[in-house]
């Protein structure tokens, strides 16, 4: 076993940008009108809190936004925002504010029958970018008359998806998508100049490439760009298997070098130095067949992320919060390699809980390197979050052997653990057999063995140091926080003479 031994000086400071409750990622907004959606995402937002929302398919036939109809053989426009609205509601309600990706094509607009995903989300251009401006100004113009432009200029807008993947922009052709930007991005500054648009929401093929044209043809035409968007994976090619894919994790240094790349490329461009560039999506895995995200090694390998992503990063959105999601169909197990923090039948996988720790732990750090981040609350109590990602077999357990300088006095140490052997809710669906639609009971018992483990101990500083040792097995991650404290007594009771009372 690895012991690393770490000196913290509980007044010092050090840069840490946590915007990890910043924005999460959802499947196509259609899906927001399910019951067991709104369940997860009110779970999410109880326990966590996220900021904003964003997911696909906005304009897509089955949103029933965009209709035509005919008058004396001329053909006009009309909108339907109803469930749009009854999404968007939902979702201030829940205190989340859309971060808004203009797309799919819807079908009367589309100029081709290109489709991508189970839901056949339509990634043509349009057939008339005049119609499309019409129906970018007729939503955004919507929204402030519902919600307010107070409101509403608090959202992010964003144009399309991926476009440099033929995927999802036909033949990611990149001078066409410049033309879409440029379009839409004018489209909703005519409804305010206040309200901010970006893009171009590349993901990591010919990325920097992309993103230079990108920049360059904004600067020559002055096309409004108010921020930057980009996705990040980190796996590598997929081993396909059945229903599933699996694929090898790339160094946690490569995934972050890649986006200070990008940082670097908006950096150059004095126009744009100093520009938010928001992660609109990222995970481990870029696939929701990868069984990866159900794994503890997925929550460990995330915490390290989100450690260090606001280095570089305004904000980066985990693709996604829940499991109701069908790029690639419906899944067969609740456990299914699906991108969420929550499993259908509102289970909490351990990647769940990566966030819920950083959602604990604000923004004034005192520590931090490539295993865990300690910070301090106003109040001088310290909570830090450590991690042990290892993907391959083997021992691999570490300690962090911390040396804290502290006022002498009474402290309370919280922790929770999150391992394969006290949170792992995969593990106990397969020790149960696997059950494919499991029922109530078994569903309470998965729940039950998906919470981390709490233990508490309590110490008595009176050299002004206080030593604390953390050990992590392979994909462990845990949060602890240390409090000072001022015991309370009852007249006669005595903690020593109770057995269980006292730190063995």
């Amino acid at each position: 076993m690895e012991t690393k031994k770490i000196k913290i000086n509980s007044n010092a400071q050090t840069p840490f940008n946590n915007k990890a409750s910043f924005c999460v990622g959802t499947g196509r907004m259609n899906l927001a009108l399910r019951h067991e959606y709104h369940n997860q995402l009110e779970k999410i937002q109880k326990d966590i809190h996220f900021s904003y929302i964003r997911g696909h398919g906005l304009f897509c036939d089955d949103m029933g936004v965009y209709h035509t109809y005919n008058v004396d053989g001329e053909e006009k426009i009309e909108f339907n925002f109803r469930y749009i609205d009854m999404v968007f509601d939902d979702y201030l309600s829940l205190g989340l504010k859309p971060f808004v990706e203009f797309g799919f094509m819807p079908k009367k607009l589309a100029s081709g029958d290109q489709t991508i995903f189970y839901w056949k989300g339509n990634v043509t251009p349009p057939s008339d970018y005049d119609k499309w401006a019409e129906l970018i100004k007729a939503s955004v113009n919507h929204w402030i008359e519902r919600y307010g432009l107070k409101e509403v200029s608090t959202w992010l807008f964003e144009v399309w998806n991926e476009p440099n993947l033929k995927g999802f922009w036909k033949n990611a052709d990149m001078d066409e998508y410049f033309k879409l930007y440029d379009v839409t991005s004018r489209a909703v500054k005519s409804c305010d100049s206040i309200l901010r648009v970006g893009g171009p929401s590349i993901c990591g093929v010919d990325d920097e490439r992309w993103l230079k044209c990108f920049l360059e043809y904004c600067s020559k035409s002055g096309a409004p760009l108010d921020f930057v968007t980009r996705h990040a994976y980190a796996t590598e090619m997929p081993d396909v298997n059945g229903h599933y894919v699996y694929q090898k994790l790339r160094p946690p240094e490569v995934f972050l070098a890649e986006l200070k790349i990008s940082r670097g490329i908006i950096d150059s461009f004095p126009r744009y130095k100093g520009m938010d560039m928001h992660i609109t999506e990222f995970n481990t895995s870029y696939s929701p067949l990868n069984p990866i995200h159900d794994t503890n090694l997925n929550a460990a390998y995330t915490a390290r992320l989100l450690s260090e992503m606001g280095d570089t990063c305004a904000s980066y959105s985990y693709w996604t919060f829940g499991d109701v999601f069908e790029e690639a169909g419906v899944s067969f197990t609740p456990f299914s390699g699906c991108f969420g923090l929550l499993a259908n039948g509102m289970i909490p996988k351990p990647t769940f809980w990566a966030f819920e720790f950083f959602s604990k732990i604000g923004t004034d750090a005192i520590a931090r390197n490539e295993n865990f981040i300690i910070t301090k609350n106003e109040k001088g109590g310290l909570a830090g979050i450590a991690w042990n990602p290892k993907e391959d077999s083997g021992g691999s357990d570490i300690t962090l052997d911390f040396t804290f300088e502290l006022e002498n006095g009474d402290y309370s140490l919280v922790k929770k653990l999150v391992d394969e052997n006290t949170c792992n809710p995969l593990k106990a669906w397969i020790d149960i057999g696997s059950p494919p639609y499991p029922g109530e009971s078994q569903l309470k018992l998965l729940r039950e063995t998906a919470q981390p483990r709490t233990a508490t101990q309590r110490f008595q500083v009176t050299d002004k140091t206080l030593n604390i040792n953390i050990t992590l097995s392979a994909n462990a991650l845990i949060y602890f926080e240390i409090k000072k404290i001022n015991p309370q007594t009852d007249r006669g009771f005595d903690p020593e003479r109770v057995r269980g009372a006292v730190n063995a």
